[in-house]
């Protein structure tokens, strides 16, 4: 038997080395190789249930880590309001998702999943967020500046909380006040929402210079993916029904509800999710005109496009009543993503039949991946999967409180002041003998916030979150000598007897999200126009508005000295106070048109029939005054 010589032992040593290190490195996980190259690599491994789990997103009480390796899963999400425990701190959601995201990477290619969440005015989900106002109140201020520092402020809220990516900015142009979600559009008037996409830069980072047309940017571990929705013509919809019909040409489709889609994907917007609505009868979900043709060919859109809620679900009439179709429907118009949420083993089997049967064909899949993959390795995702500690004291910090209130009094609108302009009723003297502060709104911080904050639908009552209500601004801005008399909703004899100085009666809509906001008669909440008659007959009054829109008004303006339209101002209610006492002066200017009554609606500024309350770009202004 021959003998091994010491340098050919070292020889083969060496070349076991080598083969290992070959074996051990691979491009896709290598961040110097790029991005192209990484995508090809990964994608070249990958069989075809690793592909579908990547479009597969799952709602987070079904994703187990079994579900997550088994499927190869791609997502998760928190529905409104869905979250690990009630009152839940930051250290909790980032256990929960470091759980799921551990399953992910024991896969054989470890690739991660990305997890999402609503955050459309704050970390809206989260207990102790700091909540901005809605997107309508920020429309008023056209202050793409303030969106933008927002943005960067939801970014680390949400990343404190170990989340990279949220569904947010809505840039719906709400052509109807009746529709549930119009607060969730910035204005009627494309031009405010196309300057409020710059909340897009805030959130994502800004885009590098040379890059390239529609190629996603998330610029590290303190931003997050953004999702501009939904895509298209939602806010256009007939009678502003929910998920209804929009019926509008081409042209108004392209000069309405398109424009702000080109501003995001110009800011490298890395998703776009589809509307629930159709397009003269189409359903946005199935329109591969529109999906596939329009926005990544024409567009040249490069992340990708997510679905709604059950978004494939909806295609048919009634939900689910043929999955495969929906499935092939909605896959092959374009959708990469799809949001499931919970029977997600159905859609991948119905998927998976369909690719094996060349239904739908594999270069549509792999588009969806490639997509995928697209963003995940631009957003770090690869070589940070595990969140950390680091962020948690970013969560409700005082500087985004600061921030937040500096939105609130730039959101706020003075549509009154006094019965003629030499006789303002603002701003209100700090020191009186004794002031009334009334209304159902008046001290509800669940009610300021809205709907889309700790749940769903939102709540009412103080004990949501953490925050301040205007009952309790007042009090924090008021002279200490000055008395504050709170009754919710008291009787005219009460306010007669009461010799108030003046009051402030707050009242408005309670809070509501998507169908459940739609509404025919837009009137602000019994007793809100009971205690306007019984406080405002008797004593000078400014009424505060908190709504997702305008409501009708009309028959209460002659009988008030003054009227402020809040919006839903969110947790910092300091910022209606800092207005109101002339701390600050009333800047705010309509982004949409107040009506008279609603058998005039739709009515948006432009029209032949244009007979508004109170016009488009509507608002009084008040100087700063310096009392102690």
């Amino acid at each position: 038997m021959g003998k091994f010589s010491i340098p050919k032992l070292g020889f083969l040593l060496l070349c076991c080395l080598a083969a290992l290190t070959e074996a051990t490195y691979v491009k896709y996980k290598d961040p110097k190789q790029p991005l192209g190259v990484r995508i090809k690599d990964l994608m070249r491994r990958m069989t075809l249930a690793e592909k579908i789990g990547q479009m597969t997103q799952i709602e987070r009480t079904v994703a187990t880590p079994d579900a997550m390796k088994n499927y190869f899963i791609g997502s998760v999400l928190s529905g409104g309001g869905s979250v690990p425990a009630q009152k839940a701190t930051p250290e909790t959601w980032i256990e929960m998702v470091n759980t799921m995201q551990k399953a992910s990477l024991s896969t054989r290619l470890g690739i991660p999943m990305i997890y999402g969440i609503d955050a459309v005015h704050g970390h809206n989900n989260v207990y102790k967020a700091t909540i901005f106002p809605h997107n309508i109140g920020l429309g008023v201020t056209r202050d793409p500046n303030l969106v933008k520092r927002i943005g960067e402020a939801t970014a680390l809220e949400v990343r404190a909380t170990g989340i990279p990516y949220v569904f947010a900015p809505c840039i719906a142009v709400c052509r109807d006040p009746r529709w549930g979600r119009c607060y969730e559009s910035y204005s009627e008037d494309h031009k405010i929402v196309q300057m409020m996409t710059e909340i897009i830069t805030g959130l994502q980072g800004g885009l590098p210079v040379h890059s390239k047309k529609g190629v996603p940017f998330v610029a590290g571990k303190n931003k997050v993916a953004a999702c501009a929705k939904h895509y298209v013509g939602d806010g256009g919809t007939t009678k502003g029904i929910n998920e209804n019909n929009t019926v509008v040409s081409w042209n108004g489709l392209l000069g309405i509800h398109m424009p702000a889609y080109f501003n995001s994907i110009a800011k490298g917007v890395a998703t776009i999710m589809t509307s629930y609505s159709s397009w003269n009868g189409k359903k946005m979900h199935a329109n591969h005109d529109l999906v596939t043709d329009f926005l990544k060919n024409k567009l040249k859109f490069r992340g990708f496009v997510i679905s709604d809620w059950q978004g494939l679900d909806r295609i048919t009439s009634p939900p689910h009543a043929n999955y495969s179709y929906s499935v092939e429907a909605g896959v092959g118009a374009g959708i990469d993503m799809v949001m499931v949420p919970y029977n997600f083993t159905e859609f991948i089997d119905d998927l998976t039949y369909q690719v094996k049967n060349n239904i739908i064909p594999m270069s549509r899949i792999d588009d969806a991946v490639k997509r995928i993959l697209r963003v995940k390795f631009v957003m770090g995702l690869f070589e940070n999967p595990m969140a950390d500690n680091s962020l948690v004291n970013q969560l409700g910090s005082q500087e985004h409180r600061e921030l937040a209130r500096e939105a609130v009094r730039k959101s706020l609108v003075l549509l009154k002041n006094g019965e003629s302009a030499d006789k303002p009723l603002l701003p209100l003297p700090k020191k009186a003998t004794k002031i009334l502060v009334a209304g159902t709104h008046a001290d509800n911080l669940g009610y300021q916030c809205g709907g889309w904050t700790i749940t769903w639908q939102g709540l009412g009552g103080n004990d949501l979150t953490t925050g301040t209500t205007i009952l309790q601004a007042v009090k924090n801005t008021v002279d200490s000598s000055t008395q504050v008399v709170y009754s919710e909703n008291p009787d005219a004899g009460f306010v007669k007897s009461g010799e108030f100085s003046y009051a402030i009666v707050v009242v408005g809509e309670p809070p509501y999200a998507e169908t459940y906001g739609d509404s025919l008669n837009l009137t602000i909440s019994e007793p809100g126009p009971m205690t306007i008659y019984n406080v405002c007959g008797s004593v000078k009054c400014v009424v505060v508005v908190i709504s997702g829109r305008p409501v009708v008004v009309q028959p209460f303006v002659s009988s008030v000295d003054a009227l402020v339209a809040a919006w839903l101002p969110g947790t910092e209610g300091q910022g209606v106070a800092d207005v109101l006492f002339g701390d600050y002066g009333f800047t705010g200017k309509l982004a949409r048109t107040w009506f008279k009554t609603v058998d005039q609606l739709p009515m948006n500024v432009g029209d032949p029939h244009y007979d508004p309350l109170f016009p488009f770009g509507f608002g009084l202004t008040t100087k700063p005054t310096h009392q102690n």
